[in-house]
């Protein structure tokens, strides 16, 4: 298997490889919806564990921390992988959502609205 970065990888080359990886497995027969999404879901709590309770800048020292990194890309490329997974179980077009998920964004938060601090 070749080297992948985000230079050199499309989406439907990552789709292909999880699906690849869920066929050779027999996995599909699980992989309904609701389970990816809750999969999905217990995933993006494991992440979320790395930071809790951190401050801002806590949380961006931790991401920084090479003896924590390997766990948070280990439970991150799992978030993506299921991400990715429901999209091929559900047959969603991945850039295609994305790009129209940002332009509904840009409308409902234009630049001269969404600069700044919160709050």
């Amino acid at each position: 298997m070749s080297a992948l970065t985000d230079a050199n990888t499309t989406f439907a080359e990552l789709k292909s490889r999880v699906l690849a990886f869920a066929k050779e497995r027999d996995w599909e027969q699980f992989h309904a919806p609701k389970n990816l999404s809750m999969a999905l879901a217990a995933e993006a709590g494991e992440l979320m564990e790395h930071f809790l309770w951190a401050t801002a800048e806590a949380s961006r020292a931790t991401a920084s921390d090479p003896s924590k990194r390997q766990k948070i890309e280990e439970e991150l490329a799992d978030v993506v992988i299921y991400a990715l997974e429901f999209a091929n179980m559900t047959h969603i077009d991945v850039a295609a959502v994305i790009e129209s998920k940002m332009a509904a964004n840009a409308k409902k938060y234009p630049i001269e609205k969404g600069q700044g601090p919160l709050g």
